[in-house]
């Protein structure tokens, strides 16, 4: 578990990172560097789930070996099954990390959501959904390990 307070904005008791696979972790279906590192420092503190629509059809393959679980949602209501696989594992201690329109919901019920803006784009209502931006994945999991940057961000 990752506890962060942060004044003026939440008391975070994080024990779920939710993260998409598309346009977030990988790109064109390939994993981005330097995000298998992260994920593994990461999944000392938090359980690490990849929820995706599997665009690629390359979500297990590049994640194989790395401690995550990972989720291939059907094509129809992307956003709602990503949300609800948020809510079932309890939002309120779920950092959420996206880009796509499909995201958006997830971004918005977790207690924690960061959007990245990477190659891929990011949908403007992902961005509104969200606590926070950052340029890369790595760059928003890199948040996480060094959360005074979260505080900084997010203090009233």
């Amino acid at each position: 578990m990752l506890s962060i307070s942060i004044p003026g904005f939440a008391e975070l008791r994080l024990v779920d990172l939710v993260a998409d696979f598309n346009g977030t972790l990988a790109h064109d279906g390939r994993l981005l560097p330097g995000i298998r590192e992260a994920l593994a420092e990461l999944a000392v503190d938090l359980r690490v789930h990849v929820v995706t629509a599997d665009t690629h059809g390359s979500a297990a393959r590049e994640l194989r070996g790395s401690p995550v679980s990972v989720e291939i949602i059907p094509p129809a209501n992307q956003a709602v099954a990503k949300r609800a696989y948020v809510e079932r594992l309890g939002a309120a201690g779920v950092v959420a990390l996206g880009n796509g329109r499909n995201d958006r919901e997830m971004l918005a019920a977790a207690a924690l959501g960061i959007v990245v803006v990477q190659a891929e784009g990011a949908a403007p209502g992902t961005l509104a959904s969200a606590d926070v931006v950052v340029p890369t994945a790595v760059e928003a999991l890199q948040l996480l390990r060094h959360p005074r940057r979260l505080v900084a961000t997010l203090r009233d």
